[in-house]
């Protein structure tokens, strides 16, 4: 298992070079060209969700992605350090159950859409973000 971190700080700038990073490390995990596009568009949503928390709650603090190509998948996690006003457990939230102040940022619907698995884990430390997408095993 490969894995890759990337730090930024909280500039719209940086979602372009994460969706750039995300998308080659997808393609060098094996992962179908007919799925890098919803790798990149993914990615750059939860960066974008994540640059917008640091700009209003901690401008200052690095926002961290993980990349990682685990068992024939192709794993990018997002992890913020902004509290989320919504959720004070740090336990996965049932996306089918989120409530429409949390979805008024609808990001994690497009998420949802585009990964083909996504766990939002919120906490008052933060929130990460993991997507999924199957890759070739052995590339």
């Amino acid at each position: 298992m490969a894995t890759v971190e990337l730090t930024f700080s909280a500039l719209p700038a940086h979602v372009r070079t994460a969706r750039l990073v995300a998308t080659a490390i997808a393609r060098r995990t094996g992962v179908q060209e007919s799925l890098l596009d919803e790798v990149r568009l993914a990615v750059g949503e939860a960066c974008s969700r994540a640059v917008e928390a640091h700009r209003a709650h901690c401008p200052g603090e690095p926002i961290r992605i993980e990349l990682r190509d685990d068992s024939g998948r192709f794993e990018v996690t997002v992890s913020d350090q902004a509290p989320s006003d919504e959720i004070k457990q740090e336990q996965p939230l049932d996306l089918g159950m989120l409530s429409d102040s949390f979805m008024s940022n609808f990001g994690i619907a497009v998420i949802t859409g585009l990964a083909d698995d996504v766990q939002v884990f919120p906490s008052p430390k933060g929130t990460n973000i993991r997507m999924s997408w199957p890759a070739a095993v052995g590339v």
